[in-house]
């Protein structure tokens, strides 16, 4: 079975309480749940980690490797700035997908850019929770 580590970033775990009009209502530990049950219908065992500490994620990545098949990565704001994380995800040489619920180059001018897109195999944003779910069916096509 290929394993898939889903990470999120900061204030991810407040979804449902943080900016309605942007995440929709429901909340981080529902969708979450939808996610692990979408995981196994594909045949992933998914590991989900969320953290609003920078250094929390790259310590995760790096122990990603050598036991995980992919990275699943919603890196919130971390996205825009974390030359850390983007080295990371570069280091381990992991299969991973750039995630965003939103539709970042719709949002303020600071979010259009990710500096982790470069090392990742795509990003998929704008859909909601959905874009979990086409990231687990991306990873059905590239694992």
């Amino acid at each position: 079975m290929k394993r898939i580590l889903f990470i999120l970033g900061p204030n991810l775990n407040m979804v449902g309480i943080r900016d309605r009009h942007v995440y929709g209502t429901e909340t981080a530990e529902s969708i979450e749940n939808e996610v692990r049950e979408r995981a196994a219908k594909l045949g992933f065992e998914i590991e989900v980690f969320q953290s609003n500490h920078e250094g929390d994620i790259v310590d995760k990545i790096h122990s990603a490797y050598g036991c995980t098949d992919g990275i699943m990565i919603n890196a919130g704001a971390l996205t825009h700035y974390s030359y850390a994380l983007r080295d990371a995800i570069e280091t381990v040489q992991i299969p991973t997908v750039e995630t965003h619920m939103s539709n970042i180059y719709a949002r303020e001018e600071f979010r259009h850019k990710s500096v982790i897109s470069a090392v990742c195999k795509g990003c998929i944003a704008g859909f909601g929770k959905r874009s979990y779910f086409l990231a687990l069916e991306a990873f059905a096509e590239i694992l």
